[in-house]
């Protein structure tokens, strides 16, 4: 009688957990249109990312012999009594791609950044890590999110050193942040 009874709960059970199912708009296929959807929005935005950053201009060399250029953006600068921007990332990097053409094509912003600094994009990526030249500016046993900037005076010394997460907005980057960034590193 127990087993009985134990058989007819699960049968009544299974009965109605598949009604359910059945009468739901969906018929069933629930889990299905939740699951493909994401995966497919997924595989899309990367898709897109992609496309992005193949049309995207890629300012690094991680051939360069980052130390000696550098060297060069120093004279330059203090020659034309500028501070020095450099923009720490890579061509494999969406948000570094982003930052340097909002710069270049926004003219607002690509005019004080001319105006005020020499710019130097340094390589960070497996072929070129850089490190002896970011240790002169960071500490590289830290997590670092790219791209970042290191501003110098026109002598070549540290005067601070930006993240640029705290300069985004949705997927690109905000105007009026980036300009109150890029004056407050400005020669005076």
């Amino acid at each position: 009688m127990k087993k009985l009874t134990i058989l007819a709960f699960v049968g009544l059970s299974s009965l109605a957990f598949s009604q359910d199912i059945k009468n739901s708009p969906d018929k069933g296929k629930q889990k299905t249109a939740l699951i493909v959807p994401t995966g497919q929005a997924e595989l899309d935005a990367k898709k897109k990312a992609a496309e992005e950053k193949a049309k995207l201009p890629k300012p690094y060399d991680p051939k360069a012999d980052a130390q000696a250029d550098i060297n060069k953006v120093i004279a330059q600068a203090k020659k034309e009594g500028k501070n020095v921007m450099i923009q720490a990332g890579g061509n494999w990097c969406i948000w570094c791609l982003r930052f340097n053409n909002f710069v270049q094509n926004t003219p607002e912003l690509k005019e004080i950044a001319d105006k005020n600094y020499v710019y130097y994009h340094l390589n960070y990526s497996p072929e070129n890590k850089n490190e002896k030249v970011f240790a002169q500016y960071i500490n590289i046993k830290e997590q670092q999110f790219y791209p970042f900037f290191i501003i110098l005076d026109k002598e070549g010394k540290k005067i601070h050193v930006q993240q640029s997460e705290v300069l985004e907005e949705g997927k690109g980057y905000s105007k009026e942040k980036v300009k109150e960034f890029l004056e407050k590193g400005k020669v005076l």
